[in-house]
């Protein structure tokens, strides 16, 4: 069954008011409320982590005008236009900026409304109404013009089809969530606290294990272990390509090509839609192995350093259809001893986390470059007794796989989801 045109109405017809947030940039504080802004709205998610701070005097001033409530929809009206996230919490402690909102005041009025701006009718009227000439955006008053197909009661089962899709692939977010909190952990407990499982399987350090002090490092690390430079550890031979967006010329090989964007989708924090490109066949080696690290090395904000990585294994490789390289904004590194990547990997995010990176960051025409070179070879980290290392490597690679395992099961799920979606927006599947 198609829907009739004459079934559309405007948004401002369906929700009870239509707001955007703040349209100055207030200055950012060490400790106040967050300020959303259309790049922490993706994949359905609300990023809270990369927000800064405002003062409550300026967030005051922004929730008299542009508080968002539960059940609201939030969507992204300038760069990665057409995001959405629906609110379902009471307790909102965040200001808008860049956002638009729809406010339905009820809770499947707004769920519906959320699928349906997910919509290829939503994208198609989106991409007609793009407003500026340098940077694109949707103007408040477009967004309370916005078709939209109204719910009614024959719609909630595909709704709750919908969301239980949503649930499933939340849930599985939680428990690669807690697997990773649990990897971190270990780590930390073998390595930073060095009370990994003694001859006797006791914890090293707090049963006298022997340490020593490391003057490269300027701590005791158990004895027999070695410290080495992280550029000892890595070969940094391979490099990044973007090739073609259709098959061109000797640009045949297909590839997915991983950008600093999808870092994130690809560690299982967001949703992962990297691109398609074509690349010289000659350039095959570009193409990324198990055991390699994929490091972000242009980009970055003011509250984000450059540097982030993931790392790629058997089990990612299997996740996708075509092979994987990295844009040229990342950079391509291989670990020499392969038993040594979660040691790496560990340690590297260790020092993102604590802000290491800002230091290592220069600038061209206005974008941050993380200087790789210049950290790899003057940061300098212990290497395990290798008994340690063999035991920490299985650990992690059951933990990897099975985080994996969850993230294959995700991506079928979304393309379910998103194969559904437009079938039950127009009509054309109803859900008994």
């Amino acid at each position: 069954m198609s829907v009739m045109i004459s079934s559309i109405i405007p948004a401002n017809q369906y929700c009870v008011k239509i707001f955007d947030g703040t349209h100055d940039t207030p200055k950012p504080v060490k400790d106040g409320r967050p300020l959303v802004t259309s790049k922490n709205i993706l994949g359905g998610k609300l990023n809270l982590i990369d927000t800064y701070n405002i003062s409550e005097e300026n967030y005051r001033s922004i929730q008299k005008r542009s508080a968002v409530s539960q059940w609201d929809v939030l969507f992204s009206m300038i760069g990665s236009i057409g995001e959405v996230y629906l609110e379902k919490n009471t307790d909102i402690q965040y200001a808008i900026k860049n956002v638009g909102v729809f406010s339905c005041g009820d809770e499947y009025k707004a769920k519906w409304l959320y699928y349906y701006l997910l919509s290829p009718a939503s994208k198609t009227f989106i991409k007609n109404y793009l407003a500026g000439a340098v940077q694109k955006f949707l103007a408040l008053g477009t967004l309370r013009e916005y078709p939209i197909l109204p719910f009614d009661s024959s719609k909630k089962s595909g709704v709750d089809l919908l969301n239980a899709i949503d649930s499933k692939i939340e849930l599985n977010n939680r428990i690669n969530a807690e697997l990773e909190q649990m990897a971190k952990t270990l780590y930390d407990y073998w390595f930073v606290q060095f009370d990994f499982p003694n001859q006797n399987g006791k914890p090293y350090k707090k049963n006298g294990g022997k340490m020593v002090w490391s003057e490269k490092l300027k701590r005791d690390i158990p004895e027999g272990w070695e410290v080495t430079k992280m550029s000892e550890w890595i070969d940094l031979n391979k490099s990044g390509d973007w090739g073609k967006e259709e098959p061109e010329g000797n640009y045949l090989k297909k590839v997915i090509c991983i950008r600093g964007t999808d870092i994130n989708g690809l560690n299982g924090l967001d949703e992962l839609k990297p691109p398609i490109r074509y690349i010289l066949e000659k350039n095959s080696f570009k193409i990324l192995l198990s055991h390699d690290l994929i490091v972000e090395i242009s980009g970055g904000s003011p509250t984000q350093s450059t540097g982030r990585l993931a790392f790629i294994t058997d089990s990612t490789i299997k996740r996708f259809e075509n092979p994987l390289i990295c844009s040229n904004f990342c950079k391509p590194i291989s670990i020499k001893n392969k038993k040594l990547l979660y040691n790496f990997v560990y340690y590297w995010n260790s020092l993102y986390d604590a802000g290491v990176f800002f230091g290592y960051e220069g600038k061209t025409s206005g974008i941050k470059n993380l200087l790789l070179d210049s950290f790899v070879s003057s940061y300098y980290t212990v290497v395990p007794d290798e008994k340690i290392v063999d035991q920490f490597y299985d650990i992690m690679e059951n933990i990897q796989n099975k985080k994996q395992t969850v993230l294959a099961e995700n991506k079928k799920l979304s393309e379910l989801r998103d194969w559904l979606l437009p079938m039950l927006m127009n009509g054309q599947v109803a859900v008994k």
